[in-house]
């Protein structure tokens, strides 16, 4: 939950070279060794550290997950989606690529929660990395997941790091290609105080937007254990693990990429604005999940 990178910031290929490890395995699950074996340095080209860094990413972004009749692993849906057959993003040279990763890191949060408290909860536009430490450290407790503050402050740290490019005077190996620099959601002012960038977000695509909220729809009512046939505004922009919230747009911002919602989703979802109700509809057939991956693969269509 608070560890496993091994304190190296997510690189630009790494995700892929989790895949293609697991991927030549073909349908046979890949053995738990693939990432620990002793060769498995000289096969990904990295340190011991760094490959067990890239199996956390890795499984992080559901490139890979571990696989459920043998104890290995396998191609996971945003793997295959990115790196397979019919590969969207095989080098990740997209911003939707990035900004999908985001969302699967603070958004969705399986194995990342410093991602999620970091994109949630803190509320101010400018804060301290000390301030990020305490407030994780009453989620670890809320959550039953108790860790020093040594662990918390590293976490936060790759989590910062992850965002904010590094001086070319000041980089070394441990902080290269951090991946998710050119989103721009984070700037570092000196002093260990970090800044938001809040607003249109330009770069990010009405596909993975779209996605993102469908996403965030099925895992609330996973939470809730109810079935909502609407979602509110206010939750889309300000609820906890919403896409307003991890994706840090302005409400003028949401409002303009609810307004496209019908023809991302090809009708599966509709947009009301009016005599003083706004909110989205689920009024298309099919499943959600159906929804969640014919926009996810739509978000690269050219």
């Amino acid at each position: 939950m608070f560890s496993g990178h091994e304190t190296f910031p997510l690189r630009q290929l790494w995700l892929r070279k989790a895949f293609c490890e697991i991927e030549r395995y073909g349908k046979q699950a890949a053995p738990k060794g693939v990432f620990s074996n002793e060769d498995a340095i000289e096969r990904f080209g990295v340190g011991k550290n760094m490959v067990s860094s890239i199996r956390h990413w890795a499984l992080a972004c559901d490139v890979i997950r571990e696989s459920k009749d043998i104890d290995g692993f396998e191609p996971g849906n945003i793997g295959s989606l990115l790196f397979g057959e019919q590969a969207c993003d095989p080098y990740l040279e997209r911003d939707a690529t990035i900004w999908l990763v985001h969302w699967l890191l603070a958004g969705r949060a399986k194995r990342s929660a410093t991602w999620y408290v970091v994109f949630n909860y803190v509320q101010s536009q400018s804060f301290q990395s000390k301030d990020i430490v305490s407030l994780i450290s009453e989620y670890a407790t809320a959550n039953k997941s108790v860790r020093s503050d040594t662990t918390l402050t590293r976490d936060v740290e790759v989590c910062l790091r992850c965002y904010t490019s590094v001086a070319l005077k000041s980089a070394t190996e441990d902080s290269a290609e951090p991946l998710l620099s050119d989103l721009g959601l984070l700037s570092s002012g000196g002093n260990n105080t970090y800044h938001f960038h809040r607003g249109p977000q330009y770069s990010l695509p009405d596909g993975v937007f779209a996605f993102a909220l469908l996403d965030f729809w099925k895992r609330w009512e996973q939470v809730t254990g109810t079935s909502q046939s609407t979602l509110s505004f206010n939750m889309i922009a300000h609820e906890y693990g919403s896409p307003g919230r991890v994706f840090k747009l302005d409400e003028d911002s949401v409002s303009d990429r609810l307004s496209k919602i019908a023809d991302i989703t090809r009708n599966f979802l509709e947009w009301t604005d009016s005599s003083g109700v706004r909110q989205v509809s689920r009024v298309g057939k099919g499943t959600m999940d159906e929804a969640i991956n014919r926009t996810l693969r739509g978000a690269y269509v050219k």
